[in-house]
């Protein structure tokens, strides 16, 4: 697809500085713009880049200033919110995409199985089990699996190799990413003697509308109820919630974070990379988890934290200056203590 700055910013709702009607047919970093390409600066770590890119076009904040002369080439694009303007165009194009249709074979429909033929695509090696439900417009690509019961919501996207056991229900404008596994059993064992009993897990996993599931994350079924995924969610990839967490709606969790059983995350929760939450716990709404956070207690609401066990990032941040002084710190007080035990004797 090709655009000029003029239709982009009309898109956009933007103001053209430049030439209006330089075309653009591409996306591209603004360290590595070429001609004909579109970029974008928000963060104001790459602001140096805008004075050497190549790129034609580049969408700037509305109160970006120029500190020093930019290239002739480049044409700029004031909004209100670069890195949102850029998702809007990105989006754009790509619902422009042609989007594959039909039922290819050999694959696996049961007969009480429901679908819209006209509109489901289901891929080469998909199986589809009895009773499952599938809406308007649901694309099932290849080697995925669709077990008995479970249903999907309209305009969802299941890629290759999903994996959803029975029962569970996926709501409207997912998007579920290659390996992801919802509904596989959780981790419950009861202790018998020297041997473990498994505690059969019989509920189900529930994922509401406009949720994205990262690749190879894993979401288990509840031990009874529902394992739920609440509305908006964004999960990146690897990361595991047990059974019967809660995430609250329009909350994002970082790559390779693990959640334990029973705890309830809040809505528009930011979590980062690699952060355990314990079990039977419960975060607020509006919290902010630093990555590599360990976090063992509540946490309530608008709070940000960070560190393990997790502390106020600002208490966390000066106890990590303290930290590489603490061998100095400790020889100091040493020495006092030292000097203390002297003065008791001469007195």
């Amino acid at each position: 697809m090709e655009f000029n700055a003029k239709q982009i910013a009309e898109i956009l709702q933007g103001k053209v500085e430049g030439n209006e009607a330089v075309t653009v047919n591409n996306f591209a970093k603004i360290e590595e713009g070429k001609r004909g390409s579109l970029t974008f600066l928000a963060n104001p770590k790459y602001t140096h880049y805008i004075y050497e890119t190549k790129a034609s076009i580049a969408l700037v904040n509305s109160d970006f200033t120029a500190e020093k002369p930019l290239p002739e080439s480049l044409t700029l694009i004031r909004v209100k919110d670069a890195y949102a303007s850029l998702a809007t165009l990105l989006t754009m194009v790509d619902k422009s995409k042609k989007r594959k249709q039909g039922v290819e074979t050999p694959s696996h429909i049961a007969d009480s199985a429901k679908y819209f033929p006209e509109s489901v695509y289901i891929g080469a090696f998909a199986y589809i089990g009895e009773n499952a439900v599938l809406g308007q417009n649901v694309s099932i690509y290849p080697q995925a699996y669709v077990g008995d019961n479970v249903v999907i919501g309209d305009n969802t996207t299941i890629y290759a190799g999903v994996k959803i056991y029975e029962g569970c229900v996926i709501g409207k404008n997912c998007i579920i990413h290659s390996g992801a596994v919802i509904g596989a059993d959780g981790f419950g064992f009861a202790p018998n003697g020297e041997v473990y009993d498994k505690i059969p897990q019989l509920g189900n996993v529930v994922i509401d509308d406009n949720v994205e599931i990262g690749a190879n994350t894993t979401i288990d079924r509840a031990v009874m109820d529902s394992t739920h995924i609440r509305s908006g969610v964004k999960l990146d990839n690897l990361i595991q919630v047990a059974h019967n967490v809660e995430v609250g709606e329009n909350t994002v969790i970082a790559a390779q974070t693990g959640i334990a059983g029973s705890t309830r995350v809040g809505s528009h929760c930011t979590i980062g990379g690699q952060v355990g939450l314990g079990g039977h716990i419960r975060i607020g709404d509006n919290v902010g988890i630093g990555a590599q956070s360990g976090i063992i207690s509540n946490i309530d609401s608008d709070r940000n934290v960070m560190g393990s066990p997790a502390a106020d990032v600002k208490n966390f941040l000066r106890a990590g200056v303290l930290f590489p002084k603490l061998p100095d710190i400790y020889k100091s007080l040493a020495k006092l203590q030292k000097e203390v035990e002297q003065m008791k004797k001469e007195h």
